[in-house]
Order: C-alpha cells, then structure tokens, then sequence
C-alpha cells in the first residue's frame, strides 16, 4: 500500500511540474538550448518551455545583455516552427544584429506600441496564439496580477514568453516560473585577432519554481551558449607552468 502511494505522490509531482511548463524533452530535443550546467537548476534538467520567464534589467547595459541572452534562447524555440513577436513601446534592438545569435529577423515581428500601458496587454494577447514561438516584451514593469495573467495565458497556448523589465529598481512578487538577471561580463579576445571577443554575461537565475537558483559566466561563440567554468588556483598554477 505504502508503495502504490509514492507512486501516486510521484506522478503527481511530474504532472505538477509539466503543467508549469516543465515537460520532459521529447525524442531528440534533449539539451536543444546547448546551456550546460545551467540546465541542471531546471527540474528533470530542462528549460521550461511553453511558460513565462521574467528578466530584471536595472539599466541600458543590461537592458542589451539580456536581449542577446533571450535571443540566444529564441533561436532554438523558432527551430521548431512559428514566429517570434518582439512587442515594446520604445523599440531600440537592431533588427540585423539578431544574426549573430542565430535568429533571422525576417521571423521576428516587431509590435511597436503607442502607448505603454497597452504593452502587457498586447503581450497577453500576443502568447495566446498557439502557433507563435516566442514572445518577448519589453516594459517598464509588472505587478503580480499582470504577471498571472500572462502565465494564465502560456499554459493554454504552450507559447514561452520572456518579460523584460527595464529600469527595475524594485521588483515586486511574480507568478513568472523563472526570473533571471543578465550582465554583461568583459570578453576575452580571441588568439591572434585585435578587439574584442565573444559576448559574455554574467547569468544569474535569481528563483525558478521547483529547481535551484545560481550563477553562472556564459558565453556565446559559435551561435551557441557555452558555460565558462573557473579554472581552480592550483590548476591555473599547473597550467603555466
């Protein structure tokens, strides 16, 4: 009897997880975001798909570094099919500038809004259409309410969605699955070519519902995230020597 419930607590849990968008990866797609020890602070070890991530932004800075970082992300959602749409009031990003990170602007459709306080309502509306692949907005920031609605939306459509909150000095409660903070880190130049490297972020997973937050430097090369593990001062030692 005692085992006939664990397995009832147990399947339990994994339904629980998947309705929050932590769904096993299907045949092939495991570890499709390429993100390495990060994906570890994830439950079953999987990015969530099909929910809502919040991203912190506390100035321009940051505001580009977080946008590199979500783009990273939406290259691989839009492999699978659909469009992405990139809704702001103040549109700033450089639509060619996605290429580096492997997104082709042509299947991203900018929504530029007059007014900021439509923003999260076109967001709301724009995640409940099934057949798009991603949604990012940029706002200036949400409540709790605003938040629940946004969530309320991705988990009928399966559509992710990422929130980028600019000139966030206090950020209040979210029902977002995952908030990050993304900074941008200096590179190290590549062997034998003058100016700068690869870009690179200090990536800081501040919550995320069932798994583990953390900080990582990720760095992206080769239209691909790779984690940037410290080499310990023993090692640093044998290595020049």
């Amino acid at each position: 009897m005692t085992g006939a419930k664990e397995e009832i607590i147990s399947k339990l849990r994994q339904d629980i997880l998947q309705w929050e968008g932590f769904r096993p990866p299907l045949p092939g797609m495991a570890g499709s975001f390429e993100l390495g020890p990060l994906e570890q602070a994830f439950p079953n070890d999987v990015f969530p798909t099909g929910t809502v991530h919040e991203f912190i932004s506390l100035c321009p800075e940051d505001t580009a570094a977080c946008g590199g970082f979500i783009a990273g992300l939406v290259k691989t959602l839009l492999q699978h099919g659909g469009a992405c749409l990139w809704i702001s009031a103040t549109r700033r990003i450089y639509p060619p500038a996605l290429k580096l990170f492997g997104v082709d602007p042509d299947l991203v459709v900018f929504v530029d809004v007059p007014l900021i306080r439509d923003v999260l309502w076109v967001t709301e509306e724009a995640l409940k259409c099934e057949g798009v692949a991603a949604v990012i907005c940029e706002t200036g920031g949400m409540n709790f309410m605003e938040s629940r609605r946004l969530q309320l939306a991705v988990e009928k459509s399966h559509v992710t969605g990422f929130i980028l909150q600019k000139d966030a000095k206090r950020v209040g409660t979210t029902a977002s699955v995952a908030r990050w903070r993304v900074r941008q880190v200096p590179s190290e130049p590549r062997p034998g070519m003058p100016g700068v490297g690869f870009p690179r972020w200090q990536v800081d997973l501040l919550k995320v519902r069932n798994g583990n937050p953390g900080s990582w430097t990720v760095e992206w090369s080769k239209r691909k995230f790779r984690t940037i593990i410290p080499i310990e001062p023993a090692e640093q030692l044998r290595y020049y020597a």
